[in-house]
């Protein structure tokens, strides 16, 4: 499957300015989960970057802890603008000192979901934030194991990347039961980037909660035919014929200048394979 290059450049999140004056209307289909009580009220940039559609398998990041400069650390080297992408995270850049110009603001929007991803992928790993994690693993937020044992099982999967760097690999899914690694069903999950997730997370997870995971493995799948399993040593037969007929085939002479042989030599040479 052909994993997108632009992971993260799906929707063109409001400015922070804009996202202080947005109120959580009630024919909102991106806000049909807040509550009344809610909607009196102004929405972060957390709160309205994580009920956007797609991104319900985020969870939204305590501020104290991105305000805690420990746990960015390394971060202003991977995202552009990095200043003004925590500013516009945390609501910090007031109406008198926003001097962006308007060609400058979709990148501080972009690199604003950049880190807000990437401080995610390190949140997840926190006691918080994998009681979160465990609310949407307990939903199946993140789908269901595609395999036919585990899915008789109804067994949920975690999100996972393959890396740990941004642009490197989409987001999948891990299922602690068969412990294998699949592309997601959800177009949505895919379409994020595996880095704000991590590679770290799935595992930790099934460590952290052991008991959410089954004891033993489910059996391979044995290939039959008409109800016989298939002897292991058929693909070996199979092997040592198809070597035996390469070796009896006879090589032809190449062309000194293209490097290719001849066409009669070729046509020759297609009828004793099919002999």
């Amino acid at each position: 499957r052909v994993v997108p290059k632009l992971l993260f450049t799906q929707r063109s999140p409001a400015t922070s300015h804009e996202v202080q004056k947005m109120k959580a209307m009630t024919d909102s289909e991106d806000y049909s989960e807040i509550s009344g009580s809610d909607r009196d009220e102004e929405i972060t940039w957390i709160e309205w970057f994580c009920h956007l559609k797609g991104n319900e398998f985020f969870v939204e990041v305590d501020e104290d802890y991105i305000q805690d400069d420990f746990n960015l650390t390394g971060l202003s080297a991977q995202v552009p603008c990095y200043e003004d992408a925590l500013n516009m995270i945390l609501d910090f850049d007031d109406q008198d000192d926003y001097r962006h110009q308007d060609e400058q603001t979709p990148l501080v929007e972009t690199a604003a979901q950049m880190l807000y991803g990437l401080i995610h992928a390190r949140f997840i790993l926190t006691n918080r934030g994998m009681q979160a994690m465990l609310e949407k693993y307990n939903c199946h937020v993140y789908g269901r194991c595609p395999l036919t044992q585990c899915e008789a099982m109804n067994q949920a999967v975690l999100p996972i990347g393959a890396s740990d760097m941004l642009r490197q690999s989409a987001a999948q899914v891990y299922c602690p039961l068969c412990r294998e690694v699949y592309f997601p069903k959800s177009s949505k999950l895919e379409c994020l980037d595996g880095a704000y997730f991590g590679t770290t997370f799935a595992h930790l997870f099934a460590l952290t909660y052991q008991q959410l995971v089954p004891p033993c493995m489910p059996l391979p799948h044995n290939p039959r035919i008409y109800g016989f399993k298939i002897h292991k040593s058929v693909k070996e037969n199979l092997r040592r014929q198809c070597e035996k007929v390469q070796k009896q085939l006879p090589v032809f002479p190449k062309d000194a200048k293209s490097g290719e042989q001849p066409e009669a030599s070729r046509e020759r040479g297609k009828e004793l394979m099919v002999d």
